[in-house]
């Protein structure tokens, strides 16, 4: 009687799975269709509302900063994020232009 359900038990085990590569391969075909559909989604919003038309715009965050009395060699960091408010795509042709003023 044992061997008989050593053979059912072996039989079991030998037997394949023929659906689990159908569903691995749905599966991973739907998460690529997801991927591809939320990319673009996304390249299509603009990041901030649009202020300008026809044009590039930047926005700052904050037009000033105030670092305090610095001394000498002393290094200081600051921080500030750009906008483009405009509905055109906005490009640097060359470095930007930072103007740094001492005191007022």
């Amino acid at each position: 009687m044992s061997q008989h359900k050593n053979k059912i038990y072996n039989k079991r085990k030998k037997e394949k799975h023929p659906w689990l590569p159908v569903v691995l391969t749905l599966g991973g075909m739907l998460l690529i269709f997801g991927a591809f559909l939320y990319a673009a989604n996304q390249s299509g919003k603009p990041k901030a509302a649009i202020e300008v038309t026809g044009s590039p715009s930047l926005r700052v965050d904050q037009e000033k900063v105030d670092l305090g009395n610095v001394k000498l060699g002393q290094t200081v960091t600051a921080s500030f994020q750009l906008t483009n408010v405009g509905d055109q795509t906005l490009r640097f042709s060359e470095a930007p232009y930072i103007e740094v003023m001492e005191g007022c």
